[in-house]
């Protein structure tokens, strides 16, 4: 009578032209029908294994020619709520046959047994598109509803983009650009600029290439070094020669750049120290 119901209720909404609501409430009966199948498939089985509960009761291993019956109304039992006795005369079999042959059928092994029909019906995978267009067009016909499939076949036909697949690969400076700041205040920027990144990759040249004396002919002496490398590593002219050269470039310019930052940092160094000593000599003074 539900089943009646709601295919009833289908052909009202497909005779409004409300197909969007009819291809979900037409998935709802798809599994009334399945479960309904399933349950007559489990009657049978059980009319089977009580027929011949005095073989299962002298034998303690299961007959194999109870095994599918036995199999299915164990993986059948937690997906049919409104049969809770099923649920008890698993916990039975549990007793009668342990938990590895249980957990052989709930868990669809390749030796459970499980009636292959029996998995299909009870199966929680969305019906396929040609399944539901065949249901509808069943409900169209039992209730002389005059519609029009040709929109519902062409919804069902449309592959949809998969979500799951992965975010598209994007160029590296639009991932620069648009990488949001991890910082919360609203005064800070909210991407990360080529200034800062150049700065921090300074930083680091400047980390490796100064010298722990700030003097000023050492500096020169590591930029003579740099720009003889780069002119003995000049070779003939080519696509290599370009690409090597342009490395060059760029690795003697951060490195002008951070001999520059040094030089700027020996001379804030050196004012701060003849601040201090002014301070000291004049702290001296008073107290004599």
């Amino acid at each position: 009578m539900q089943l009646k119901q709601m295919c009833k209720e289908i052909s009202q909404f497909l005779q409004a032209g409300q197909e969007a609501i009819s291809r979900i409430r037409v998935e709802h009966i798809i599994r009334e029908q399945n479960t309904w199948a399933a349950y007559e498939i489990l009657e049978l089985f059980c009319e089977f294994i009580l027929a011949r509960v005095p073989i299962i009761e002298n034998q303690k291993e299961c007959p194999s020619e109870l095994r599918e019956a036995i199999a299915s109304i164990i993986f059948a039992a937690p997906r049919c709520s409104d049969v809770p006795d099923l649920l008890h005369i698993k916990n039975l079999f549990t007793t009668k046959y342990g938990k590895e042959f249980v957990s052989a059928a709930s868990e669809l092994r390749p030796d459970s047994g499980v009636n292959r029909t029996i998995i299909e019906k009870l199966s929680v995978s969305a019906p396929s598109g040609e399944v539901k267009l065949k249901v509808l067009r069943e409900i169209v016909e039992e209730y002389n509803v005059t519609w029009d499939s040709s929109k519902t076949e062409a919804e069902f036909r449309k592959t949809h983009e998969d979500l799951l697949g992965g975010a598209k690969q994007v160029s590296a400076g639009a991932t620069l650009s648009h990488t949001p700041s991890r910082n919360g205040s609203n005064n800070s920027s909210p991407c990360i600029t080529e200034t800062s990144i150049k700065s921090v990759h300074d930083n680091q040249e400047y980390k490796h290439l100064e010298a722990p004396s700030p003097s000023n002919n050492n500096s020169w002496l590591n930029t003579n070094e740099i720009e003889q490398s780069h002119k003995n590593n000049d070779g003939p002219t080519g696509d290599a020669k370009s690409e090597t050269s342009f490395q060059s470039s760029d690795v003697l310019e951060k490195a002008r750049a951070a001999i520059a930052s040094a030089d700027r940092a020996s001379a804030a160094a050196r004012a701060a120290a003849a601040l201090a000593q002014s301070s000291f000599g004049s702290l001296k003074l008073e107290g004599k």
